[in-house]
């Protein structure tokens, strides 16, 4: 069991598992944030639009008893298809995924370009990639020449 825990203790404090928990909960607060715009600031303009249309209150009712709105319907255990929550949640993807977009977009721009492999070296028989150090081609066995 000691074993165990030091295996785990191990795992859980290598600098990836780390960064990874850091980047969950940075994650989890954009979401948030995103949330809050797509509900705050993007919706109610786009609704006001649209002719003072709440997308969130969208919903198609499942069961005979009339409710007046998406509140009322989830108080009363009303079976409903909430589909204006459903549209806000795809708004919210696409914004994060424009954001990531984004920022993987300037990480990229910044870091240094990768250097294109070397050619590789061929055997001059039968043309197959060979080890720089090789004397002899391990495809068609012909001596090389260094």
């Amino acid at each position: 069991m000691r074993e165990f825990i030091n295996e785990f203790k191990n795992f859980a404090m290598r600098g990836n598992v780390i960064d990874l928990a850091v980047g969950v909960v940075i994650g989890a607060a954009f979401g948030k944030i995103v949330s809050s715009l797509v509900n705050n600031i993007i919706m109610p303009p786009l609704g006001l639009l649209l002719g003072g249309v709440d997308f969130s209150n969208f919903f198609i009712n499942l069961s005979t008893k009339h409710v007046e709105t998406l509140q009322e319907a989830q108080a009363a255990n009303v079976p409903v298809i909430a589909y204006g929550a459903f549209l806000n949640t795809v708004i919210e993807f696409l914004i994060i995924s424009f954001a990531v977009f984004l920022v993987v977009k300037q990480i990229n721009r910044l870091m240094p370009a990768a250097k294109p492999a070397p050619e590789p070296r061929l055997c001059p028989y039968c043309r197959q990639p060979v080890a720089d150090d090789a004397v002899r081609c391990p495809h068609c066995t012909s001596m090389l020449e260094k």
